[in-house]
């Protein structure tokens, strides 16, 4: 199931009454990925919820990914999640049993998060849906936001991209296993060990690379920042056959729209067609995109990698001042000009 477009979203919260409260440390305003509402100046609440349709046909592994999907909103603000409520939507022709392995899967996952699964709610529907409405905890000043980037900041990628177009592979019944068992590691993992590796450094700025596409949610951090941001496509990790499958036609119809949606702020420059249908493509319960200072990067990475074990992490690029295009790729590696 894609998201609705980044255009007609921004469009329709646009047009929605703004709410102002001085306790409200993170709205509507950035398109961040949660709320943020603070309680005393030890405490802020988190608040998010997320849900979808099945990425795979394995219902556990269904639970597992929502889940982690869910819960990953809280770590992209700096915080840690606490309680989860199940959002359920299932329809009566299904066997009550595949709701019970979802329902484990996201228990596991949310157990595995450190946090507690209490109750929900759940409506009949023509598909199953499933996903978790999260409370989590930070302190307010130590807040994560999609903006804040500033020039010379280096910007890293804790998972490999590609789980949409792999996900079509799938359903065209020609991904291979190891591909499948890639992208379902990539979906499943928690951002939890990134979060906390990145504790002990300077953020800028982070967000979780979702519906959106690299490519999307890298314009609207620096749309928000108000800086342009320097992709080298060949620098950013991967799933192992997704170039392939790309190259293929096998991308999903989402990555059209997040395209469309990140043109007018997009200088391509010598970029291959099918990175440009890599960074659009929508991603599933994908990893932390961080921005942090040019001097920290190199402790921040090495620290990153010690934590991050399940995926791999990437140096993607770096900060400029505003130029005309608020996103610049480029189709050499950023340590071939080093």
């Amino acid at each position: 199931m894609a998201k609705i477009g980044p255009e007609t979203f921004a469009q329709l919260l646009g047009k929605l009454p703004k709410f102002t409260d001085e306790r409200l440390l993170v709205g509507l305003e950035t398109s961040d990925d949660a709320a943020i509402y603070k309680i005393s100046d030890e405490t802020a609440v988190i608040q998010t919820l997320d849900f979808f349709t099945p990425v795979v046909d394995d219902p556990y592994l269904f639970g597992q990914i929502a889940a982690a999907n869910a819960l990953s909103d809280v770590y992209a603000m700096g915080g840690e999640p606490k309680i989860a409520l199940n959002i359920v939507c299932f329809p009566n022709c299904l066997d009550p049993e595949i709701l019970g392995e979802i329902l484990r899967g996201g228990a596991d996952k949310v157990m595995e998060a450190g946090a507690v699964r209490d109750g929900g709610n759940s409506v009949k529907d023509d598909e199953p849906k499933y996903g978790l409405s999260v409370t989590g905890f930070v302190h307010p000043e130590k807040v994560y936001k999609n903006y804040g980037c500033r020039p010379g900041d280096v910007l890293i990628l804790t998972k490999q991209i590609g789980s949409g177009v792999v996900n079509t592979a799938v359903k065209a019944q020609m991904a291979s296993d190891a591909a499948s068992a890639e992208a379902a590691q990539v979906m499943a993992s928690l951002n939890r060990n990134a979060k906390r590796a990145a504790e002990g450094h300077t953020v800028h700025a982070c967000t979780d690379v979702t519906g959106f596409g690299l490519l999307g949610h890298c314009t609207g951090m620096a749309k928000a920042s108000d800086v342009t941001l320097e992709i080298y496509a060949r620098d950013v990790a991967y799933i192992e056959e997704a170039p392939e499958y790309a190259r293929m036609g096998l991308v999903p119809g989402g990555a059209y729209r997040n395209r469309e949606f990140a043109e007018p702020y997009l200088d391509s420059g010598d970029v291959e067609e099918v990175y440009l249908d890599l960074l659009s493509d929508p991603q599933t319960s994908g990893g932390l995109l961080f921005s942090v200072p040019g001097e920290e990067a190199e402790s921040m990475i090495k620290d990153l990698k010690k934590a991050v074990t399940e995926t791999k992490v990437s140096v993607i690029g770096r900060v400029l001042e505003k130029q005309e295009r608020l996103i610049r790729l480029k189709g050499e590696s950023l340590f071939e000009k080093e």
